[in-house]
C-alpha cells in the first residue's frame, strides 16, 4: 500500500517506518525539510511542507491508500500560554488540513490512522479505563476531544478513522524514557509524590506493530487505546527501571510541591495517572511483543 505520513521524522515515525518498509509500503513522508535525507531509501519519498498549513502537500496527500498523522508538538514542557497554544494547534490545525481534504472525488484514501491519548479520559485513581470510558476534564482532555473532533471529520466523508489513544510511550529514539534514564543512571532515581499513580505506558515497537495491525482490520474504528495490557504504579515503575540498571532507590520520593514549582500544571501529567487497558487492541487479536515493564526495560537497558 501507498502510505502518507506526517510526523515521520520525529520519535514515532522514525520507529515506524522502518517496520512499513519491511512490510513492503511505500511510504510518503510530510516534512518542514528542503531536501531530502541523504541514502533515502527508494521506497520512501519526503515531500516539502507544512501540516499546520494548508498547501500542495493536500493534493499529494489525496493519492495514497493510508495516511497516518502522528504530527503534534511534544507536551513534555513547562506549559506556559505559548507552549499550550503550540501543543494544541499542531494537533488541531495537523489534523484538520488532513482531514479537511478527504471529502475530494479525486481522493484513494480509505483509512486515517491519527495518533490521539490517553489524556482523553482525564486523570483518575485506579479505576480501569478502557474505550468505552468518556471524556475526562482538563487541558490534555479537551485538547485530545478537540484533535479527534478533526479527525472524524474524514469519517463523515466515508474513510475508515482510528483514534489511536497513545499512552506514555517508552523507545530510546525519544520521548520521556531518555530523560527518565538518564536520572535514574545516576542513581537518583525516585518515585514521584506516593508513586501510587498509575501509568498507562507503551514500547515503540509495539505501538508500530498495532500500527501496522489496526491497518489489516477493515471493521475496526473509532477509539482504540494502544497501551500495555499491565500498567503499572509509578512506584512500581521506580523499583522495575532501578533493577534493570542494578540500582537502589537511595533517595525520597519527589515532593509533588517541588514538581509543581518546576514544571507547573505539567507536573500534574507526573503525579496525577490512568490507570488505561487496551481492550479492543487484545480482542482484536494483537499480541504484544513487550506486554509487561520488565520485558521492556530488558530490550531497552538490558536483562536484570
Amino acid at each position: 500500500m501507498k502510505i502518507f505520513m506526517t510526523g515521520g521524522r520525529g520519535f514515532l515515525g522514525s520507529v515506524l517506518l522502518p517496520v512499513l518498509r519491511a512490510a513492503g509500503h511505500e511510504v510518503t513522508i510530510l516534512t518542514r525539510m528542503t531536501t531530502s535525507p541523504a541514502g533515502t531509501d527508494p521506497g520512501v519519498t519526503w515531500i516539502t511542507g507544512d501540516p499546520v498549513s494548508p498547501g500542495a502537500w493536500q493534493d499529494r496527500l489525496l493519492d495514497h491508500d493510508v495516511v497516518i498523522n502522528l504530527a503534534g508538538a511534544s507536551i513534555f514542557t513547562r506549559w506556559s500560554s505559548r507552549a499550550r497554544r503550540r501543543i494544541y494547534e499542531s494537533r488541531i490545525l495537523t489534523t484538520r488540513n488532513v482531514a479537511g481534504v478527504l471529502n475530494s472525488p479525486a481522493r484513494r484514501v480509505s483509512l486515517l490512522l491519527n495518533a490521539s491519548a490517553v489524556g482523553y479520559y482525564g486523570f483518575h485513581a485506579s479505576d480501569t479505563i478502557d474505550e468505552l470510558r468518556p471524556q475526562g476534564r482538563g487541558f490534555l482532555a479537551e485538547v485530545t476531544a478537540g484533535w479527534e473532533k478533526e479527525a472524524l471529520r474524514a469519517a463523515e466523508a466515508g474513510v475508515r478513522v482510528v483514534l489511536c489513544r497513545f499512552g506514555v510511550v517508552l523507545g530510546k529514539g525519544g520521548g520521556a524514557f531518555p530523560r527518565m534514564l538518564a536520572v535514574f543512571r545516576r542513581g537518583a532515581g525516585s518515585r514521584l509524590g506516593r508513586g501510587d499513580q498509575w501509568v498507562s505506558w507503551i514500547h515503540t515497537l509495539d505501538l508500530a506493530g498495532a500500527l501496522v495491525h489496526l491497518m489489516k482490520i477493515p471493521d475496526m474504528n473509532g477509539a482504540v487505546n494502544l497501551t500495555s495490557p499491565y500498567p503499572v504504579t509509578n512506584a512500581e515503575l521506580t523499583r522495575c527501571l532501578n533493577r534493570s540498571l542494578h540500582k537502589r532507590v537511595l533517595l525520597p520520593a519527589v515532593p509533588g510541591f517541588m514538581l509543581r514549582m518546576a514544571w507547573g500544571p505539567f507536573a500534574d501529567t507526573l503525579l496525577k495517572g490512568q490507570r488505561v487497558v487496551p481492550e479492543r487492541l487484545l480482542r482484536s487479536g494483537f499480541k504484544f511483543c513487550f506486554p509487561t515493564l520488565a520485558e521492556a526495560f530488558t530490550d531497552l537497558v538490558g536483562p536484570t
